[in-house]
């Protein structure tokens, strides 16, 4: 006569089948946070792009309303506080609600008249190095 015991099987995953599927489970996720993290970057430089048409639009509209561009020393705060210093717009409005950051957290920078668009403005993000270099991406 059997056991009554033995002859029931159990249905169970032991502890190396589990390690297992977790090590597949984390190898893969490695390898998905290993290819989406250029797309990060890729990200932020298409978002300063959008950030820079936005804000030149806004500047373009500053220069219809007063005929002249906010100067250096001003910069993108003319879009966002009415200038004291000279030239002082005679109809200003508010453009922006604050003065906009990149994704790496500095603002924009704007130069009137710029030094690569000699007959307007330079507006550009400093990039991740967040100093004048070759990665800087602006209006050009």
């Amino acid at each position: 006569m059997k056991n009554p015991v033995s002859s029931v099987r159990h249905a169970a995953f032991t502890l190396i089948e589990i390690m297992l599927v977790v090590t597949i489970i984390v190898v893969l996720m490695g390898a998905a946070i290993t290819l989406l993290r250029g797309n990060l970057e890729f990200a932020k430089e298409q978002r300063v792009m959008g950030d820079i048409q936005s804000i030149s639009t806004q500047l373009k509209l500053y220069e219809t309303m007063n005929y002249f561009l906010p100067s250096t020393e001003q910069g993108i705060k003319a879009l966002v506080s009415k200038p004291s210093t000279e030239p002082v717009p005679q109809r200003w409005r508010n453009l922006l609600k604050e003065e906009p950051v990149d994704p790496w957290g500095m603002t924009y920078v704007f130069r009137n008249p710029g030094k690569k668009n000699a007959d307007s403005f330079d507006l550009y993000s400093l990039g991740p190095d967040r100093k004048e270099s070759e990665d800087d991406i602006g209006n050009w």
